[in-house]
């Protein structure tokens, strides 16, 4: 539908009824407080509709429709990225829209079927689907950083090291989290470099600017090649990894349910 056209509809809505249902201006376009209540009114017919229509995917070949997921970056990485084609391939039908977000947002209110995040992040009342075995973080340096400063063997001895930092989207700054024989530490560490991506952090660990702290995962080729040395790996153990999550319904979605029987992981 065109905007002009869409614009036209809810015109004779507002006239049958005679409320304003949106509030507009000339750069922005809001419900009106009649208009909220209406939409949380109608909202689970609507969920009803788009449920039962769904309904008629079971008996297609191959199911068809749009499939939105909000992951963050390292979900979208590390669980995402490896399968994207094969499911493309798989399902030719589906129309799959992935958006990258750190931050932790409320997946149905932006509009999406599921979301991609570490399980301890995950609202209790959503449904959540194991995509990812245990993961650990690993604090990596290039051979030529520690050829002028020798490598930590406790993280106190973080403080005497240029240490690559993270911050979050919200602003805050990561501390370290480190765990050995029962002991958590939360590390506030210190270096000339702040950066919000941890692929950014792992480019300049190479290149000697200091120590990283990422995923396992991403420095694993580094560290085969010799290119990175990891230290305190008996201070980084492996946690519960990452999850799919969506609203409980009482009808899946086709294409969502393909992607998390592409994507799920035995316990």
């Amino acid at each position: 539908m065109s905007p002009s056209a869409l614009s036209h509809a809810v015109r004779g809505l507002e006239e049958r009824l005679g409320v304003r249902l949106l509030n507009r201006t000339t750069r922005s376009v809001r419900l009106s407080a009649a208009g909220e209540r209406l939409f949380a009114s109608l909202h689970p017919a609507l969920a009803d509709i788009a449920s039962a229509i769904e309904t008629v995917n079971a008996f297609r070949d191959t199911p068809r429709g749009t499939v939105r997921v909000n992951v963050s970056r390292a979900a979208a990485r590390l669980i995402l990225a490896p399968v994207i084609a094969r499911f493309i391939a798989a399902y030719p039908a589906i129309h799959l829209e992935i958006a990258t977000d750190d931050r932790l947002i409320d997946i149905v209110a932006g509009g999406f079927d599921a979301g991609i995040r570490f399980g301890e992040r995950i609202a209790q009342d959503m449904v959540a689907v194991r995509v990812s075995r245990d993961v650990r973080f690993s604090v990596v340096g290039a051979p030529d950083y520690f050829a002028q400063r020798p490598p930590p063997q406790t993280p106190h001895d973080l403080r005497a090291h240029a240490c690559i930092r993270y911050r979050f989207a919200s602003g805050a700054l990561y501390a370290w989290e480190l765990e050995k024989d029962g002991v958590e530490l939360e590390v506030d560490v210190d270096g000339p470099l702040t950066l919000d991506d941890q692929m950014l952090m792992l480019d300049a660990a190479l290149g000697g600017a200091g120590l990283a702290f990422v995923f396992e995962a991403y420095a694993a080729q580094h560290l085969d090649s010799g290119r990175l040395m990891r230290v305190l790996a008996d201070w980084c153990p492996p946690f519960p990894g990452l999850f799919l999550y969506y609203p409980s319904r009482r009808q899946l979605p086709a294409g969502l349910r393909a992607l998390i029987e592409m994507l799920r992981v035995s316990d």
